[in-house]
C-alpha cells in the first residue's frame, strides 16, 4: 500500500515542479518577400535578341531561408525566425526574368526548355545577401557571366563580373534588414542590366 501511495503522489510532484518552471515565450516564424520591383517596363526594340536566363545558384551558406546578419565579431549569424519566402538564389532568378522582361532590351526572355532559339544567355551565383548592422549597411552581390550562343552548339563566354551593392541600414530589426537587402539586391540587378544591354546592341 505505501508503493501504492508513491505512485500516485508522483505525478502531483511532477505537476508541481512543472509549475515552477519559467514559461517560455512563443516566437512565431515570419516569411518575408524579396522581390525588387524593377523599373517600369519599356517596349522592345525591333530586332532585340532573344535572352535566355539560367537559374542562379546559391553559394555555399546561400540555400537557406533564414535572413542573415554579420555579428559584431564578424561572424555570420543566420535568422531562425525571419525567413526569405523562397530560397534567395531562387528569388533573383524571378527578379531577373522581371528585370531583364521590362529592360525592353529583348525581344523575349525564357528560360530552359524554350524552344526559342537565344542570343544570349546569363547564369550566375549569389554570393552575398546580408545585413551589416556594425558597419549601418545591408550587401549583395552577383558573380555574373554572359554568354553568346556559338556555330555547332559551341558557347562563348563573353564576361565575367563580380557586381556588388551596399546601402544604408536604418535600423536593426527584421523589417529595416529586409527592406535595406532587397535595395541592396536592386543595386546589383540594375548593375546585370547595364551590362546585359552592351551585348543586346
Amino acid at each position: 500500500m505505501p508503493h501504492r501511495r508513491l505512485l500516485l503522489a508522483a505525478p502531483l510532484a511532477l505537476s508541481a515542479c512543472a509549475s515552477l518552471l519559467p514559461a517560455q515565450k512563443y516566437t512565431p516564424r515570419v516569411s518575408w518577400p524579396l522581390q525588387p520591383q524593377p523599373p517600369a517596363g519599356v517596349a522592345s526594340a525591333p530586332g532585340a535578341p532573344v535572352l535566355l536566363v539560367r537559374p542562379i545558384s546559391a553559394a555555399p551558406g546561400l540555400e537557406a531561408r533564414g535572413l542573415q546578419s554579420l555579428a559584431a565579431d564578424g561572424s555570420l549569424r543566420v535568422d531562425y525566425y525571419n525567413l526569405w519566402a523562397v530560397p534567395p538564389a531562387d528569388a533573383v532568378t524571378q527578379a531577373l526574368l522581371g528585370w531583364s522582361e521590362a529592360s525592353g532590351a529583348f525581344s523575349a526572355v525564357i528560360t530552359p526548355g524554350s524552344r526559342l532559339q537565344p542570343g544570349l544567355i546569363v547564369e550566375g551565383e549569389l554570393t552575398e545577401l546580408l545585413a551589416d548592422p556594425a558597419h549601418g549597411e545591408a550587401r549583395a552581390a552577383l558573380t555574373l557571366v554572359v554568354i553568346k550562343p556559338g556555330a555547332g552548339g559551341v558557347a562563348v563566354p563573353l564576361r565575367q563580373a563580380l557586381l556588388r551593392a551596399a546601402v544604408p541600414l536604418s535600423a536593426d530589426d527584421p523589417a529595416a534588414r529586409v527592406q535595406a537587402q532587397s535595395q541592396a539586391l536592386s543595386g546589383v540587378l540594375a548593375q546585370v542590366m547595364a551590362l546585359l544591354r552592351l551585348y543586346a546592341n
